[in-house]
């Protein structure tokens, strides 16, 4: 039990009614958990409007209610206290850091942000502080990990209620650092108000969630907040090759660092080989062989070192460290066959990461392999890429296949369509459409020749296929490799 009066403060209260020197269970924000003696925070949010449930959540016992607009009746129950606040993502925010005892402030957590990346430079800066003996956390894409303990993630940045949560359970399990995925609709949404950073790391910017954001510039805006944020003992840390890296920079308070492979910057970075099996980089003058492929993971392993290091490892202690990490599931995830045939699955699903992982691919190009890109767009999503990512596959692949991703709600067949408009014409020969994902999987694997490249894209790591909110089981890698080893016999 916490006293209201603590878990609000920081809180900018407007009109209180009622008591806040009283006890309080826990904090919810989902009026269907709402037990006797909660506190429960009304959140407008995109789909429904919690205000609507306040007395639901009285009758269920709540003890405080905190919300943007009081509602007519809010002064008749002495029972009950109202607090008006400004905002009540925020206001939420800052109770689950108080109610769980500002668990962020007891570790050093970072958070990562930008389009593409976060999940391998988070998960792999998780990977390397473990190698290198520490208790460590992170919150990723993929999953939630106290130290050994796996937690299953269900979005980029969790709830506020779920991270205090989990930074709670760190500080039980004595982590001392904690690496964050830091998603834009996260810090729109205010699920960071509270925390306390040690560092944030920008990877870059490209074309995502246009739906949400409206504007581009409304998109990076909103990723400059984590940075405008942190205290003045934290780090910022931004890749000076993306136009938007500097812009990260402005107005912050933090130590200032960069890291690129092309411009100025404190860590720099050169590919010196690049193939299948890895590549070799040129970092501080001293070499490093690392399983991880292509210029995108050349960025991604930049920012670890320069991570790493601002946290206080020895340069060449990460060094070693990184030569030793795999890469991430879904990440340039590859399976070669007894036919000689590869196959690519990668988590590519904006039209910059698909533009990077087929560059890629072409670099390891050696003869004449064709390139056989598979590729869908999660539908309820940002339409406007849609075409563009239809354009890229279809220019720099031999032969296309479009097929569903996540339709969600939407119908597969329009969302196909949006792609196939963006083909120009002298490409339309190389295009397929088979919307049954796994048919179209395994028509790739048949169409594919010894040595000829599969690159399965959009899905990654994610184990499920979602139509009209039902989950369905379906593992892009586990397809395409049974199909292969079937092919094989």
């Amino acid at each position: 039990m916490k006293v209201l009066k603590d878990i609000l403060y920081g809180v900018g209260l407007k009109v209180v009614s009622g008591t806040t020197n009283c006890s309080i269970a826990t904090v919810c924000f989902d009026s269907r958990k709402v037990r006797k003696g909660d506190a429960f925070v009304a959140i407008k949010g995109t789909l429904t409007d919690g205000h609507k449930y306040i007395d639901k959540a009285v009758a269920s016992g709540a003890r405080a209610i905190i919300c943007e607009e009081l509602p007519e009746n809010f002064g008749n129950d002495e029972s009950v206290t109202y607090v008006e606040v400004d905002n009540g993502n925020k206001a939420l925010a800052i109770m689950a850091s108080n109610f769980y005892g500002n668990p962020s402030k007891n570790l050093k957590l970072v958070g990562i942000t930008g389009t593409n990346g976060k999940t391998t430079v988070s998960s792999l800066l998780y990977r390397l502080f473990k190698k290198a003996g520490y208790k460590v956390g992170l919150l990723s894409t993929i999953k939630v990990m106290v130290d050994d303990e796996e937690y299953k993630a269900t979005h980029t940045t969790p709830d506020a209620l779920a991270i205090n949560e989990y930074l709670k359970l760190m500080n039980e399990a004595g982590v001392e650092f904690c690496f964050m995925e830091v998603s834009s609709h996260g810090i729109h949404q205010k699920r960071t108000e509270g925390l306390v950073f040690e560092g944030a790391i920008f990877t870059n910017l490209s074309h995502d969630h246009l739906d949400y954001h409206k504007t581009f510039a409304e998109y990076r805006d909103t990723k400059k907040i984590l940075f405008d944020n942190l205290p003045k003992k934290a780090f910022a840390l931004t890749n000076m090759d993306d136009k938007n890296g500097s812009v990260m920079l402005q107005n912050t308070r933090a130590r200032k660092y960069t890291y690129a492979l092309r411009n100025y910057a404190e860590y720099r970075a050169r590919v010196l080989e690049n193939q299948f099996d890895g590549q070799l980089l040129k970092i501080d003058d001293n070499e490093l062989w690392t399983k991880l492929i292509g210029h995108f993971n050349a960025y991604n392993i930049l920012a670890i070192y320069a991570a790493g290091d601002l946290l206080g490892l020895e340069k060449l202690e990460i060094l070693r460290l990184l030569s030793e990490l795999d890469n991430v599931d879904g990440r340039f995830q590859y399976y070669i066959s007894k036919k000689k045939i590869t196959a690519i699955v990668d988590y590519a699903h904006t039209p910059d990461a698909l533009k990077n992982v087929l560059e890629t691919i072409g670099t390891l190009r050696t003869g004449n392999e064709n390139v056989i890109t598979v590729v869908g767009c999660g539908g309820d999503r940002d339409r406007s890429k849609r075409p563009v990512m239809g354009n890229i596959a279809s220019e720099m692949s031999n032969k296309i296949i479009f097929t569903s991703d996540n339709p969600r709600t939407e119908s597969p067949t329009v969302i196909i369509e949006e792609m196939e408009a963006g083909v120009e014409p002298q490409n339309s020969q190389k295009v397929l459409s088979i919307e049954n994902r796994e048919q179209a999987i395994k028509t790739a694997c048949q169409l594919a020749d010894p040595h000829d490249i599969i690159l399965v894209a959009g899905k990654g790591h994610e184990t499920y296929q979602e139509v009209n909110g039902v989950r369905t089981d379906f593992d892009d890698f586990k397809t395409v490799k049974e199909v292969l080893e079937k092919l094989d016999k």
